[in-house]
């Protein structure tokens, strides 16, 4: 398995990201603020430079007033329809 922000799956959890600050009316500097982070922190989170482990994404989810299980369980069906998982991965 690839540790990559490179990946099909990465592009969509940085576009599901970018898409919920975005929807949410806030500005990097502002989300990075409410995280008590600079705003670099959501820069490179945001152009792939650096991975969100599962706590920053809980983290990130509700301080944009998402339900951290449904945007998991959305990116997750998005996952399933990517080519780069490994075929054992795979249903």
């Amino acid at each position: 398995m690839r540790k990559s922000t490179h990946t099909a799956e990465y592009e969509c959890v940085t576009k599901k990201l970018v898409q919920m600050r975005t929807a949410a009316g806030l500005t990097q500097q502002q989300m990075a603020d409410m995280l008590q982070r600079e705003q670099s922190f959501v820069w490179r989170i945001e152009h792939g430079e650096r991975r969100v482990d599962i706590l920053e994404f809980y983290w990130i989810c509700n301080a944009l007033g998402f339900d951290a299980k449904s945007v998991y369980n959305e990116l997750a069906d998005s996952f399933e329809k990517t080519e780069s998982m490994p075929l054992a991965a795979q249903k």
